[in-house]
């Protein structure tokens, strides 16, 4: 199995929950993480595009979006059916579309996650 790099948004509560999940399943340790935050000098592309969409490298190919997650979901067992799966044109479709729903709603849910992270005051 090839190694997978995942470049994600450290700054971003959502990007921190789903990255430390997926490091808890990669028990192999079949991935490597980057924070784009504190290294970009291996994205392969600008910061700013690296921010606004998911991306993930297997092997020599670079993916965006939904096509990203499936690569990282291929190289963890539990998962992997579900990123063979995305391997059809109509699976990665449907998966795109979500993934472009969830883009839109994405700074409401970042907002409400940071107010979840703010430690609450004492009574």
């Amino acid at each position: 199995m090839e190694q997978v790099v995942v470049w994600f948004d450290g700054g971003c509560p959502l990007c921190r929950r789903e990255i430390a999940l997926m490091r808890r399943l990669d028990r192999r340790g079949a991935i490597t993480f980057v924070d784009v935050a504190e290294d970009a000098d291996t994205c392969p592309a600008s910061r700013a595009d690296m921010l606004a969409r998911f991306h993930a490298r297997e092997g020599e190919s670079v993916f965006t979006g939904a096509a990203a997650f499936a690569a990282m979901w291929r190289a963890i067992p539990v998962l992997r059916p579900l990123g063979l799966l995305a391997r059809s044109g109509r699976v990665l479709q449907v998966l795109e579309r979500l993934y472009g729903v969830f883009l839109r709603v994405r700074p409401r849910l970042q907002h409400l996650a940071r107010r979840l992270e703010r430690p609450r005051a004492s009574a």
